[in-house]
């Protein structure tokens, strides 16, 4: 093998490493860029319409922490817990749920699903806001102590260990349509059942991030290499 066909491997190889650790990364926090044309409300706060970045938090333990960044991802807006949603196909794009609210008020957002899972990540809202939601939507919503929220709303993109696992240890609950407060098992036992039946598609969604330019790039680069290749092995014949 000549010494350019050895170099155009080695360069290949390297963009085609560059290109898979990436989605590998994604994949791992499950990195979701989201744009939303007027306010939006996630547990604690509202967010002016803009763009948004998504992630769950690099936890192990915990996969159902979830960060809403700036586009820059230089500001964190909120790290808060999460519990598992489940629809029966994936979709192949990523989806946001809302709850509905009075007329005026901006949506909030129920749960984020990440392209190709058949789960997502129902978001947990302080326990006044979730009443508030359940009697709206006549559904159960997950709930945590109000006395979390500012914790939850606190601007730092590297939370400490004990922060973590103050989040983690929080105890959960269930504010149903009616008022009554039960466990999270009881009131979310009929909705993972319900979820066996296929979930609509949103007539709209918000403008997202697409993983398109990076097969793109991974094509060219790789139909570029061949022809590269193939040229160099026709000069050493």
């Amino acid at each position: 093998m000549s010494k350019t066909t050895k170099q155009l491997l080695l360069v290949l190889g390297l963009g085609l490493l560059t290109l898979t650790s990436g989605a590998k990364a994604d994949e791992w926090n499950q990195k979701t860029v989201f744009t939303f044309s007027g306010p939006v409300e996630i547990p604690g706060q509202v967010l002016p319409g803009g763009t948004y970045v998504f992630k769950l938090h690099n936890s192990a333990s915990n996969r159902h922490i979830v960060q809403v960044f700036n586009k820059d991802e230089n500001h964190v807006f909120g790290t808060f817990l999460a519990i598992p949603d489940y629809r029966l196909h994936p979709s192949s794009k990523p989806l946001i749920k809302f709850d509905e609210r009075a007329e005026g008020q901006p949506q909030a957002i129920k749960a984020w699903f990440y392209p190709g899972r058949t789960y997502g990540h129902e978001f947990v809202y302080p326990k006044d806001k979730a009443r508030v939601l359940a009697t709206a939507n006549k559904t159960p919503v997950p709930a945590m102590p109000v006395e979390l929220t500012p914790d939850t709303n606190k601007p730092d993109i590297a939370l400490d260990a004990p922060e973590i696992a103050a989040l983690d240890a929080a105890p959960l609950q269930a504010e149903k349509p009616d008022g009554e407060e039960v466990a999270l098992s009881e009131a979310f036992q009929l909705e993972t059942v319900a979820a066996d039946a296929p979930a609509e598609e949103p007539e709209t969604l918000p403008a997202t991030a697409s993983q398109l330019p990076l097969i793109a790039a991974a094509g060219a680069l790789s139909l570029g290499a061949a022809l590269a290749l193939r040229s160099a092995a026709s000069k050493a014949n």
